[in-house]
Protein backbone atom coordinates (compact mmCIF):
# COMPACT_ATOMS: atom_id res chain seq x y z
CA UNK A 1 0.00 0.00 0.00
CA UNK A 2 1.56 3.18 -1.29
CA UNK A 3 2.40 5.61 1.57
CA UNK A 4 0.08 9.01 -0.12
CA UNK A 5 -3.13 7.04 0.65
CA UNK A 6 -5.72 7.27 4.15
CA UNK A 7 -6.37 4.09 6.29
CA UNK A 8 -9.01 3.92 8.25
CA UNK A 9 -9.14 1.30 11.22
CA UNK A 10 -12.89 -0.51 11.71
CA UNK A 11 -15.81 -1.31 9.47
CA UNK A 12 -18.50 -0.48 11.30
CA UNK A 13 -20.61 2.30 9.62
CA UNK A 14 -18.95 5.34 10.92
CA UNK A 15 -15.14 4.04 9.79
CA UNK A 16 -16.80 3.35 6.36
CA UNK A 17 -18.37 6.14 5.73
CA UNK A 18 -15.44 7.91 6.97
CA UNK A 19 -13.53 6.52 4.32
CA UNK A 20 -16.30 7.60 1.47
CA UNK A 21 -16.16 11.01 2.56
CA UNK A 22 -12.33 11.05 2.63
CA UNK A 23 -11.90 9.49 -1.28
CA UNK A 24 -14.50 12.24 -1.90
CA UNK A 25 -12.94 15.34 -0.01
CA UNK A 26 -8.75 14.17 -0.68
CA UNK A 27 -9.38 12.53 -4.25
CA UNK A 28 -7.17 9.66 -3.09
CA UNK A 29 -8.60 5.38 -2.48
CA UNK A 30 -8.78 4.94 0.94
CA UNK A 31 -8.11 1.40 2.87
CA UNK A 32 -10.27 0.34 5.29
CA UNK A 33 -9.03 -2.46 7.60
CA UNK A 34 -11.48 -4.32 9.56
CA UNK A 35 -10.89 -7.48 12.26
CA UNK A 36 -13.62 -9.41 11.66
CA UNK A 37 -14.36 -11.54 8.55
CA UNK A 38 -17.49 -8.51 7.29
CA UNK A 39 -17.96 -5.32 7.71
CA UNK A 40 -20.59 -3.93 10.34
CA UNK A 41 -19.92 -7.23 12.66
CA UNK A 42 -20.72 -4.87 15.80
CA UNK A 43 -22.87 -2.19 16.91
CA UNK A 44 -23.82 -1.19 13.25
CA UNK A 45 -25.08 -5.11 12.44
CA UNK A 46 -26.56 -4.98 16.41
CA UNK A 47 -28.28 -2.35 17.07
CA UNK A 48 -31.96 -1.03 16.28
CA UNK A 49 -31.93 0.61 12.43
CA UNK A 50 -33.94 3.87 14.10
CA UNK A 51 -32.40 6.56 12.49
CA UNK A 52 -32.75 9.10 14.72
CA UNK A 53 -33.87 12.59 14.70
CA UNK A 54 -31.57 14.41 16.85
CA UNK A 55 -34.50 15.68 19.76
CA UNK A 56 -32.47 15.09 22.87
CA UNK A 57 -28.99 16.25 22.03
CA UNK A 58 -27.79 19.67 23.65
CA UNK A 59 -27.79 22.23 20.98
CA UNK A 60 -24.73 23.59 19.54
CA UNK A 61 -23.11 20.03 20.56
CA UNK A 62 -21.26 17.66 17.65
CA UNK A 63 -23.95 14.93 18.34
CA UNK A 64 -26.24 17.60 17.51
CA UNK A 65 -25.37 18.99 14.62
CA UNK A 66 -24.04 16.00 13.29
CA UNK A 67 -27.30 14.23 13.55
CA UNK A 68 -28.71 16.17 11.83
CA UNK A 69 -27.20 16.72 8.99
CA UNK A 70 -26.21 12.88 9.21
CA UNK A 71 -30.35 12.11 9.15
CA UNK A 72 -30.93 13.93 6.25
CA UNK A 73 -27.88 12.34 4.29
CA UNK A 74 -28.61 8.92 5.46
CA UNK A 75 -32.27 9.54 4.25
CA UNK A 76 -30.67 10.61 0.87
CA UNK A 77 -28.02 8.01 0.68
CA UNK A 78 -30.53 5.27 0.57
CA UNK A 79 -32.87 6.60 -1.93
CA UNK A 80 -29.32 6.34 -4.02
CA UNK A 81 -28.99 2.83 -3.23
CA UNK A 82 -32.44 1.55 -3.21
CA UNK A 83 -32.39 0.47 0.85
CA UNK A 84 -35.56 0.89 1.77
CA UNK A 85 -35.88 3.68 5.11
CA UNK A 86 -39.25 4.90 6.01
CA UNK A 87 -39.65 8.29 7.56
CA UNK A 88 -42.55 6.70 10.18
CA UNK A 89 -42.39 9.05 13.37
CA UNK A 90 -42.45 8.53 16.85
CA UNK A 91 -43.61 9.24 19.80
CA UNK A 92 -42.12 10.42 23.18
CA UNK A 93 -44.73 9.52 25.79
CA UNK A 94 -45.20 11.04 29.38
CA UNK A 95 -46.91 8.73 31.84
CA UNK A 96 -47.06 11.41 34.76
CA UNK A 97 -47.04 15.08 35.35
CA UNK A 98 -43.02 15.10 36.27
CA UNK A 99 -42.69 13.36 32.91
CA UNK A 100 -45.09 15.77 30.83
CA UNK A 101 -43.03 19.04 32.24
CA UNK A 102 -40.19 18.12 30.69
CA UNK A 103 -41.67 17.84 27.64
CA UNK A 104 -41.34 21.24 27.14
CA UNK A 105 -38.03 20.94 27.13
CA UNK A 106 -37.31 18.53 24.53
CA UNK A 107 -39.41 20.02 21.77
CA UNK A 108 -37.70 23.24 22.81
CA UNK A 109 -34.45 21.23 21.92
CA UNK A 110 -35.77 19.34 18.96
CA UNK A 111 -36.87 22.78 17.79
CA UNK A 112 -33.32 24.29 18.33
CA UNK A 113 -31.68 21.25 16.81
CA UNK A 114 -34.00 22.00 13.79
CA UNK A 115 -36.95 19.71 13.67
CA UNK A 116 -39.80 21.99 12.62
CA UNK A 117 -42.43 18.50 12.87
CA UNK A 118 -41.91 18.52 16.72
CA UNK A 119 -45.44 18.38 18.73
CA UNK A 120 -47.14 18.21 21.86
CA UNK A 121 -49.98 16.48 21.66
CA UNK A 122 -52.53 15.28 24.08
CA UNK A 123 -54.43 11.72 24.70
CA UNK A 124 -56.80 12.15 21.63
CA UNK A 125 -53.38 12.84 19.09
CA UNK A 126 -51.67 10.43 20.86
CA UNK A 127 -54.04 7.57 20.25
CA UNK A 128 -55.06 8.29 17.06
CA UNK A 129 -51.31 7.77 16.15
CA UNK A 130 -50.94 4.72 18.36
CA UNK A 131 -54.27 3.56 19.27
CA UNK A 132 -53.08 1.60 22.09
CA UNK A 133 -50.44 4.07 23.90
CA UNK A 134 -50.98 5.18 27.43
CA UNK A 135 -49.68 8.30 29.02
CA UNK A 136 -51.00 12.11 29.45
CA UNK A 137 -48.80 13.69 26.89
CA UNK A 138 -46.47 13.24 24.08
CA UNK A 139 -44.30 14.42 21.69
CA UNK A 140 -44.76 13.39 18.13
CA UNK A 141 -41.44 13.47 15.81
CA UNK A 142 -42.61 13.04 12.55
CA UNK A 143 -38.58 13.28 11.17
CA UNK A 144 -37.70 10.00 13.22
CA UNK A 145 -36.94 6.75 10.86
CA UNK A 146 -35.74 3.41 10.29
CA UNK A 147 -33.90 1.34 8.04
CA UNK A 148 -31.42 -1.93 7.73
CA UNK A 149 -27.86 -0.31 8.85
CA UNK A 150 -26.47 -3.61 7.47
CA UNK A 151 -27.60 -3.00 4.35
CA UNK A 152 -26.14 0.63 4.19
CA UNK A 153 -22.46 -0.24 5.56
CA UNK A 154 -22.82 -2.97 2.89
CA UNK A 155 -23.52 -0.39 -0.04
CA UNK A 156 -20.85 2.11 1.28
CA UNK A 157 -18.15 -0.81 1.07
CA UNK A 158 -19.25 -1.38 -2.64
CA UNK A 159 -19.02 2.70 -3.24
CA UNK A 160 -15.26 2.52 -1.66
CA UNK A 161 -14.09 -0.42 -3.90
CA UNK A 162 -16.07 1.32 -7.20
CA UNK A 163 -13.71 4.31 -6.04
CA UNK A 164 -10.91 2.69 -6.12
CA UNK A 165 -10.30 2.11 -2.21
CA UNK A 166 -10.12 -1.31 -0.63
CA UNK A 167 -12.19 -2.83 2.35
CA UNK A 168 -9.96 -5.34 3.75
CA UNK A 169 -11.77 -7.76 6.35
CA UNK A 170 -9.79 -10.20 8.20
CA UNK A 171 -7.30 -7.64 9.34
CA UNK A 172 -7.37 -7.09 12.86
CA UNK A 173 -5.15 -3.81 13.99
CA UNK A 174 -2.05 -4.86 16.22
CA UNK A 175 -0.38 -1.33 16.08
CA UNK A 176 0.87 1.96 14.47
CA UNK A 177 3.46 4.44 14.97
CA UNK A 178 4.56 7.65 12.81
CA UNK A 179 7.60 6.98 10.91
CA UNK A 180 9.44 8.60 8.07
CA UNK A 181 6.64 11.00 7.18
CA UNK A 182 3.56 8.18 7.08
CA UNK A 183 1.99 5.71 9.78
CA UNK A 184 3.27 2.09 9.75
CA UNK A 185 0.76 0.35 10.78
CA UNK A 186 1.13 -3.11 11.94
CA UNK A 187 -2.28 -5.95 11.32
CA UNK A 188 -2.74 -9.62 10.97
CA UNK A 189 -2.54 -9.43 7.07
CA UNK A 190 0.19 -7.13 6.97
CA UNK A 191 1.75 -3.85 6.74
CA UNK A 192 -0.20 -0.58 5.49
CA UNK A 193 1.80 2.52 5.49
CA UNK A 194 -0.57 5.01 5.07
CA UNK A 195 -0.40 9.30 4.92
CA UNK A 196 -3.13 9.46 7.60
CA UNK A 197 -4.94 6.88 9.96
CA UNK A 198 -8.33 7.36 11.30
CA UNK A 199 -9.88 5.34 14.41
CA UNK A 200 -13.33 4.31 13.83
CA UNK A 201 -12.64 1.30 15.80
CA UNK A 202 -15.92 1.75 17.73
CA UNK A 203 -15.88 -0.76 20.62
CA UNK A 204 -12.00 -1.07 19.94
CA UNK A 205 -11.23 2.60 19.60
CA UNK A 206 -9.16 3.24 23.22
CA UNK A 207 -6.95 0.17 22.80
CA UNK A 208 -6.28 1.11 18.91
CA UNK A 209 -5.48 4.76 20.63
CA UNK A 210 -2.84 3.21 23.28
CA UNK A 211 -1.35 0.66 20.71
CA UNK A 212 -1.01 3.95 18.72
CA UNK A 213 1.03 5.94 21.36
CA UNK A 214 -2.13 7.92 22.33
CA UNK A 215 -3.34 8.24 26.16
CA UNK A 216 -6.81 8.84 25.44
CA UNK A 217 -9.18 10.65 28.00
CA UNK A 218 -11.30 7.72 28.18
CA UNK A 219 -11.91 4.52 28.45
CA UNK A 220 -14.68 2.49 26.90
CA UNK A 221 -17.36 0.94 28.57
CA UNK A 222 -19.45 -1.83 26.81
CA UNK A 223 -23.17 -2.11 27.82
CA UNK A 224 -25.39 -4.58 26.71
CA UNK A 225 -29.07 -3.25 24.95
CA UNK A 226 -30.98 -6.23 25.06
CA UNK A 227 -33.99 -6.61 23.27
CA UNK A 228 -37.28 -8.63 23.18
CA UNK A 229 -39.68 -9.85 20.69
CA UNK A 230 -43.03 -9.36 20.81
CA UNK A 231 -45.78 -12.09 20.09
CA UNK A 232 -49.28 -11.55 19.09
CA UNK A 233 -51.50 -10.31 20.76
CA UNK A 234 -49.13 -7.78 21.91
CA UNK A 235 -47.22 -6.81 18.86
CA UNK A 236 -50.62 -5.82 17.05
CA UNK A 237 -50.50 -3.18 19.47
CA UNK A 238 -47.35 -0.98 18.20
CA UNK A 239 -47.83 0.28 14.65
CA UNK A 240 -44.76 2.75 14.36
CA UNK A 241 -42.01 3.37 17.56
CA UNK A 242 -42.77 4.87 20.96
CA UNK A 243 -40.47 6.17 23.62
CA UNK A 244 -40.08 6.92 27.06
CA UNK A 245 -39.24 10.41 28.22
CA UNK A 246 -35.69 9.75 28.74
CA UNK A 247 -34.03 10.48 32.20
CA UNK A 248 -31.54 13.64 32.11
CA UNK A 249 -28.71 11.76 33.90
CA UNK A 250 -28.47 9.14 31.34
CA UNK A 251 -27.63 8.82 27.62
CA UNK A 252 -29.33 6.19 27.35
CA UNK A 253 -33.12 6.51 26.02
CA UNK A 254 -35.41 3.84 28.16
CA UNK A 255 -36.96 1.30 26.97
CA UNK A 256 -39.11 1.61 23.78
CA UNK A 257 -41.06 -0.07 21.51
CA UNK A 258 -40.35 -0.30 17.82
CA UNK A 259 -41.96 -2.16 14.17
CA UNK A 260 -39.35 -2.90 12.24
CA UNK A 261 -39.21 -2.85 8.26
CA UNK A 262 -40.46 -6.28 8.19
CA UNK A 263 -42.70 -5.86 10.70
CA UNK A 264 -41.10 -7.83 13.30
CA UNK A 265 -42.18 -5.78 17.05
CA UNK A 266 -39.04 -5.50 19.37
CA UNK A 267 -39.09 -3.56 22.90
CA UNK A 268 -36.19 -2.58 24.47
CA UNK A 269 -33.18 -1.96 25.08
CA UNK A 270 -31.93 -2.13 28.78
CA UNK A 271 -28.48 -0.66 29.43
CA UNK A 272 -25.97 -2.98 31.90
CA UNK A 273 -22.63 -3.12 31.76
CA UNK A 274 -21.09 -6.11 29.26
CA UNK A 275 -19.32 -8.73 30.45
CA UNK A 276 -17.52 -8.84 26.95
CA UNK A 277 -16.78 -5.66 24.14
CA UNK A 278 -17.61 -8.73 21.38
CA UNK A 279 -19.86 -11.38 23.25
CA UNK A 280 -23.57 -11.40 21.76
CA UNK A 281 -24.67 -14.38 23.78
CA UNK A 282 -26.90 -13.50 26.87
CA UNK A 283 -23.85 -14.64 29.17
CA UNK A 284 -20.96 -13.65 26.88
CA UNK A 285 -18.17 -13.20 29.31
CA UNK A 286 -14.55 -12.09 28.82
CA UNK A 287 -11.80 -11.93 31.35
CA UNK A 288 -9.84 -9.42 29.89
CA UNK A 289 -12.85 -6.94 29.11
CA UNK A 290 -13.76 -7.53 32.62
CA UNK A 291 -10.90 -6.93 33.92
CA UNK A 292 -10.22 -3.59 31.92
CA UNK A 293 -13.78 -2.72 33.48
CA UNK A 294 -13.17 -3.66 36.42
CA UNK A 295 -9.95 -2.20 37.09
CA UNK A 296 -11.19 1.45 35.48
CA UNK A 297 -11.84 3.78 38.35
CA UNK A 298 -14.27 6.13 36.67
CA UNK A 299 -16.68 2.58 36.00
CA UNK A 300 -16.60 2.85 39.80
CA UNK A 301 -17.61 6.08 40.24
CA UNK A 302 -20.13 5.85 37.69
CA UNK A 303 -21.41 3.01 38.96
CA UNK A 304 -21.87 3.90 43.23
CA UNK A 305 -23.43 7.05 41.51
CA UNK A 306 -26.14 5.25 40.74
CA UNK A 307 -27.18 2.36 42.15
CA UNK A 308 -30.44 2.04 42.54
CA UNK A 309 -30.46 2.97 38.39
CA UNK A 310 -27.99 -0.05 38.01
CA UNK A 311 -30.22 -2.54 39.97
CA UNK A 312 -32.98 -1.70 38.35
CA UNK A 313 -31.54 -2.42 34.65
CA UNK A 314 -30.10 -5.80 35.94
CA UNK A 315 -33.24 -6.51 37.22
CA UNK A 316 -35.35 -6.18 34.36
CA UNK A 317 -32.60 -8.25 32.48
CA UNK A 318 -33.37 -11.18 33.99
CA UNK A 319 -37.18 -11.10 34.21
CA UNK A 320 -39.82 -10.81 31.45
CA UNK A 321 -42.47 -9.65 34.31
CA UNK A 322 -40.17 -6.51 35.33
CA UNK A 323 -39.68 -6.16 31.57
CA UNK A 324 -43.42 -6.11 30.75
CA UNK A 325 -44.08 -3.82 33.83
CA UNK A 326 -41.74 -1.28 32.58
CA UNK A 327 -43.23 -1.47 28.90
CA UNK A 328 -46.78 -1.27 30.19
CA UNK A 329 -45.90 2.11 31.52
CA UNK A 330 -45.84 2.65 27.99
CA UNK A 331 -48.71 0.40 26.35
CA UNK A 332 -51.01 -0.96 29.16
CA UNK A 333 -52.38 -3.76 27.27
CA UNK A 334 -48.57 -5.37 26.66
CA UNK A 335 -48.65 -9.12 28.34
CA UNK A 336 -45.54 -10.75 29.89
CA UNK A 337 -46.53 -14.27 28.07
CA UNK A 338 -45.93 -12.33 24.75
CA UNK A 339 -42.37 -11.44 25.54
CA UNK A 340 -39.36 -13.64 24.42
CA UNK A 341 -35.52 -12.79 24.25
CA UNK A 342 -34.47 -11.37 21.18
CA UNK A 343 -30.81 -10.72 21.41
CA UNK A 344 -28.60 -7.48 22.61
CA UNK A 345 -26.12 -4.83 21.31
CA UNK A 346 -23.76 -3.56 22.83
CA UNK A 347 -22.94 0.04 23.17
CA UNK A 348 -19.50 1.80 22.75
CA UNK A 349 -19.65 4.02 25.84
CA UNK A 350 -16.63 6.48 26.69
CA UNK A 351 -16.36 7.18 30.51
CA UNK A 352 -14.34 9.30 31.81
CA UNK A 353 -12.11 8.66 34.58
CA UNK A 354 -14.62 11.09 37.12
CA UNK A 355 -17.65 8.48 36.67
CA UNK A 356 -18.36 10.71 34.10
CA UNK A 357 -20.75 9.33 30.91
CA UNK A 358 -19.06 11.07 27.78
CA UNK A 359 -22.48 13.07 25.86
CA UNK A 360 -21.43 14.06 22.82
CA UNK A 361 -19.13 12.88 20.11
CA UNK A 362 -15.42 12.73 20.83
CA UNK A 363 -12.96 12.82 18.30
CA UNK A 364 -9.47 13.49 19.09
CA UNK A 365 -6.51 14.62 16.71
CA UNK A 366 -2.72 13.79 17.09
CA UNK A 367 0.05 13.63 14.51
CA UNK A 368 -1.15 11.96 11.24
CA UNK A 369 -3.62 10.61 12.71
CA UNK A 370 -7.77 10.73 14.27
CA UNK A 371 -9.08 9.16 17.09
CA UNK A 372 -13.22 8.44 16.78
CA UNK A 373 -13.32 7.83 20.04
CA UNK A 374 -16.85 8.24 21.37
CA UNK A 375 -19.84 7.19 18.51
CA UNK A 376 -22.60 5.70 19.98
CA UNK A 377 -26.09 6.00 19.42
CA UNK A 378 -26.82 8.37 16.84
CA UNK A 379 -23.52 7.40 15.38
CA UNK A 380 -25.28 4.95 12.57
CA UNK A 381 -27.58 7.91 11.91
CA UNK A 382 -24.49 10.66 12.01
CA UNK A 383 -21.96 8.77 10.34
CA UNK A 384 -22.08 10.11 7.17
CA UNK A 385 -22.08 13.68 8.80
CA UNK A 386 -18.93 11.99 10.90
CA UNK A 387 -17.35 11.13 8.03
CA UNK A 388 -17.46 14.50 6.30
CA UNK A 389 -16.34 16.38 9.81
CA UNK A 390 -12.93 13.86 9.97
CA UNK A 391 -12.55 14.36 5.93
CA UNK A 392 -12.37 18.55 7.09
CA UNK A 393 -9.98 17.68 9.51
CA UNK A 394 -7.79 15.54 7.08
CA UNK A 395 -7.94 18.17 4.22
CA UNK A 396 -6.43 20.77 6.61
CA UNK A 397 -3.98 18.74 8.06
CA UNK A 398 -3.12 17.78 3.49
Amino acid sequence: MRAELPAVVGGGIVGLATALALQKKLGLPVVVLEAEPRVASHQTGHNSGVIHSGLYYKPGSLKARLCAEGREAMFAFCREHGIVAERCGKLVVAVDEAEAARLGELEERGRANGLAGVKRIGPAEMRAIEPAVGGIAALHVPETGKTDFIKVAEAMAADIRAGGGEVRTGARFIGAKVEAGSVAIETTAGRVDAQLLVNCAGLQCDRVARRCGVTPPIRIIPFRGEYWHLAEPSASLVRHMIYPVPDPRFPFLGVHFLRHLDNEVTAGPNAIPGMSRGGYGRFSFSLRDSFSMASYPGFWRLALGHPVKGLQEIFRSLSRRATARALRRLVPAVRAADLSYHGCGIRAQAVFPDGRLADDFVIEEGERMVHVLNAPSPGATASLAIGSYIAELAAKRS
